[in-house]
């Protein structure tokens, strides 16, 4: 009778306790203030970039000819530029446009990281030989020179070519690491079963072993929306990301850096937002990196207070 009120108890048990972790890293990511605070700021900052251009009756690029670098006003909140454009109303199109730019990078990198080093670890011999030795070759090129001889060439292609040129050289070191982790993995018993059953090695790497690295992955996806929208912002203000006549962050920062001693509204919004959004990132990743990692000290209260309960 003990045995089968044992067996019948285990699927429940162990359906519980994803649950229950995930009340637990809930409970410490609401224990955690910068976490809040960084996404407060971030959401705060996707309303204004999406949000803002329906706050202005004025568009990126109509100019105002009667409106010469003027400082903040009523009818323009953030100024305007040399040519009469409303830099409040470029300054949420730049903001938009560095935040979709990042996000996808970080997208696209994560997902290219994760499969890469997940197969090179899984399957090892031959694949992760070819694999590792890739990584290690493009981890030895310099991506920004790469990058400022590549995207002249490619302008007919838009903003998307950037963004899969910026993906293309950011997702090396995240693959080394899922590469480890997989190879620690695989050795465990629900691997083993796995293989056993005649599972599929891409279902297996899919179903079994992505889920046990996903708050690395998740935590580094944060992260990397913050260093590509860095990376964007610094190769828009050499010229060699978004082009005119659009905007970015990158591009208003190399537009009013020349005035900014004079005319400073051209440049400090900009530059205001980019560090601010930057700044939340940190935060977050910080936080989830704590609240998803046991092992970090902002999870031992919670802990220590579980077992004294």
């Amino acid at each position: 009778m003990t045995a089968v009120i044992t067996e019948t108890a285990r699927p429940v048990a162990e359906e519980a306790a994803p649950a229950g972790r995930l009340r637990l890293v809930l409970a410490r990511l609401l224990a955690a203030r910068g976490v809040l605070v960084g996404a407060v700021i971030v959401l705060l900052l996707f309303l204004l970039a999406f949000g803002g251009p329906f706050l202005t009756p004025w568009d990126y690029a109509t100019p105002d000819y009667l409106a010469i670098r003027q400082p903040p006003s009523a009818a323009h909140w953030f100024g305007t530029n040399g040519l009469g454009q409303d830099v409040f109303a470029q300054t949420v199109r730049g903001l938009q446009k560095s935040l979709i730019i990042g996000l996808l990078v970080a997208l696209f990198s994560t997902v290219l990281a994760s499969l890469v080093g997940a197969c090179a670890g899984y399957f090892g011999g031959w694949t992760d030989r070819g694999l590792t030795f890739l990584v290690d070759l493009l981890l030895v090129f310099p991506s920004f020179l790469i990058i400022t001889i590549i995207s002249p060439r490619l302008k007919g292609a838009g903003w998307i070519a950037f963004v899969v040129l910026l993906a293309a050289f950011n997702w090396m070191i995240t693959a080394r690491v899922v590469r480890s982790m997989t190879r620690s993995l695989k050795e465990r018993e629900f691997v083993r079963a796995a293989q056993f059953m005649g599972v599929r090695p891409l279902r297996i790497i899919v179903r079994h072993i992505l889920p046990n690295v996903a708050s690395f992955l998740i935590t580094d996806a944060t992260v990397a929306v913050g260093g590509a929208v860095m990376s964007e912002t610094a190769l828009s203000y050499f010229g060699f990301g978004v082009r005119t006549p659009d905007v970015s962050l990158g591009t208003l920062l190399a537009d009013g850096t020349d005035q900014a001693p004079v005319f400073p509204w051209l440049f400090y919004f900009a530059a205001g937002l980019l560090v601010l959004f930057v700044l939340a990132v940190n935060l977050i990743g910080d936080g989830l990196r704590d609240a998803l990692d046991p092992t970090t000290e902002a999870a031992r209260p919670a802990r220590t207070s579980r077992s004294s309960a």
